[in-house]
């Protein structure tokens, strides 16, 4: 542990302005590192492929995690310091940065795998990461990124996944929607999620025991027509009188429990 007073101290950059968007470091097109936040969060993220290069907390906070198998600078401060290094106050007490692991292609993604979440236009920081958390609390094994997906690694959405994004693999995709017909070709059924009438219900699809890709689209329109035609079939989760549709987050959650 080494102990820092100033909040100019460069050893701190990899923390810096977490509230600023065109210098985060966490900003793909920047420095394009980890951010982990709160113990729970930090521990997933030591655990994880994701080398570590340092951490930033509280006393307290620090000597909570189990830091014995790491060689890696822990800068202990006070929650004020910390503060005016990251922009803001962080509850949570505690930080950690890493590099971003080699990331995962298609083949490697769907090797070996049964469940997998697809998505397309998924935007929203908090969503992705409650997605990522439900798929590794419900036995998805893998989540492929399509078009207009937001950056799982961003801050937010470690934070809301509860790190769970570091350890559920992901790959993205540009080849779209023919991405779904590689999924066929590779033996899974894509399943597009949809409040459409038309639609079947989810509970009469038959998918338990196949290999599954649930389909989830964009918060506000949904999924594209295009994504729906490429799939096996258009499924839906019936609901109440005046409730046209769920949270995708929710929405993916109901569909990944259904396969179990």
């Amino acid at each position: 542990m080494i102990e820092i007073n100033d909040p100019a101290d460069p050893r701190l950059d990899d923390f810096r302005d977490l509230s600023t968007a065109d210098r985060r470091p966490d900003r793909p097109g920047g420095r394009g590192l980890v951010i982990a936040e709160g113990v729970v969060v930090v521990e997933r993220l030591l655990t994880s492929p994701y080398p570590v290069r340092g951490l930033l907390g509280v006393r307290r906070r620090v000597e909570a995690l189990d830091l014995s198998d790491l060689d890696v600078p822990a800068y202990v401060t006070s929650a004020e310091v910390m503060a005016s290094v990251v922009g803001f106050h962080l509850n949570r007490g505690v930080l950690a940065a890493a590099d971003r692991a080699p990331a995962v292609s298609f083949d490697a993604l769907v090797s070996g795998a049964r469940r997998l979440a697809v998505l397309e236009g998924v935007g929203d920081h908090e969503n992705l990461g409650s997605i990522f958390r439900n798929a590794a609390a419900l036995g998805v094994d893998g989540v492929l990124l399509g078009p207009g997906c937001s950056d799982p690694l961003y801050r937010r959405s470690v934070r809301v996944s509860m790190g769970h994004v570091l350890r559920v693999p992901f790959a993205t995709t540009e080849e779209w929607p023919t991405a779904l017909d590689m999924l066929r070709n590779k033996g899974f059924t894509v399943a597009a999620l949809t409040p459409r009438p038309s639609a079947l219900h989810l509970a009469d699809a038959n998918l338990r025991g196949r290999r599954v890709a649930v389909l989830l689209g964009s918060e506000g329109p949904g999924l594209t027509d295009e994504a729906i035609a490429a799939a096996d079939l258009a499924v839906r989760i019936p609901m109440s009188s005046g409730v046209d549709s769920l949270n995708v987050a929710t929405a993916g959650a109901v569909a990944f429990y259904a396969l179990l």
